[in-house]
């Protein structure tokens, strides 16, 4: 989506994005920007630490 997003979905790993991509569908419909990303709290722990700290500033 072009605007900046509002809604953030964060998935632990790939095999979770067949059940979010029903979110995100749901949200595109109803025109709320929003970003999907994949980051694992127990491979990557700093990385998706640091994405949830500035999620809101984002």
């Amino acid at each position: 989506m072009s605007k900046q997003p509002l809604v953030g979905i964060l998935m632990g790993s790939d095999n979770d994005y067949e059940i979010m991509a029903e979110t995100g569908k749901a949200l595109k419909e109803l025109g709320i920007p929003f970003e999907m990303k994949v980051s694992s709290a127990h491979r990557t722990p700093e990385r998706t630490a640091a994405y949830v700290r500035t999620a809101r500033e984002n």
